[in-house]
């Protein structure tokens, strides 16, 4: 019922409801990252890897308060297989391809739960987010100037998150590439 009612609301509605909201790091998300990392393994019958990402996963910047988890599988799996799974995990499935789906959890018609999640389905290797994350966490002039961008955006955008995300897709992209240069084939598993 709950994805019914979400999903009825118009985009304009869903960014009233859920605005940007950024709050200084808080050591809490790593356990809350675990404590969902465990639920996951549990109950999804074949991980290859799971991983905290986003910016709760960099110490010491402003993050929005919601835990992203890359979920990577075999790539000869259907994603779809799991997505019944991950749904009984208390997730709502929000967007859906071929080739990734994303799920949200914490997601309320009151607005936001105390502890929300994304989480992000995809086929082993399409991890760019690892690369990303491991670039700011080895440099945190980088990940400060990071910080500042979304906290310049934040007020902007705070109830259109598709620009406050686009605003921020060339640094990320830019990043990503040096991570991904410095790190050469750190997650590029073949299985």
């Amino acid at each position: 019922m709950r994805q019914k009612e979400l999903a009825s609301l118009s985009l304009e509605e869903l960014w009233q409801l859920f605005p940007i909201v950024l709050t200084p790091h808080q050591s809490t998300w790593v356990n809350w990252y675990k404590k969902e990392e465990e639920l996951l393994q549990k109950e999804l019958s074949y991980i290859n890897r799971i991983s905290h990402i986003g910016s709760t996963a960099i110490k010491d910047i402003w993050a929005k308060p919601t835990i992203d988890i890359l979920v990577e599988i075999h790539k000869e799996k259907k994603l779809a297989d799991f997505k019944n799974a991950i749904e009984r995990c208390d997730y709502i499935c929000m967007a859906e391809s071929c080739n990734r789906i994303d799920f949200n959890k914490g997601y309320t018609l009151q607005g936001f739960a105390e502890r929300t999640f994304h989480l992000h389905l995809r086929h082993i290797g399409d991890n760019d987010e690892l690369y990303f994350r491991d670039y700011l966490l080895e440099n945190a002039s980088v990940a400060k100037k990071y910080e500042q961008l979304k906290l310049n955006l934040w007020k902007q955008y705070e109830h259109d998150r598709d620009a406050y995300t686009s605003h921020k897709s060339d640094f990320i992209k830019h990043y990503t590439e040096k991570g991904k240069s410095s790190f050469a084939g750190k997650y590029n598993v073949h299985i």
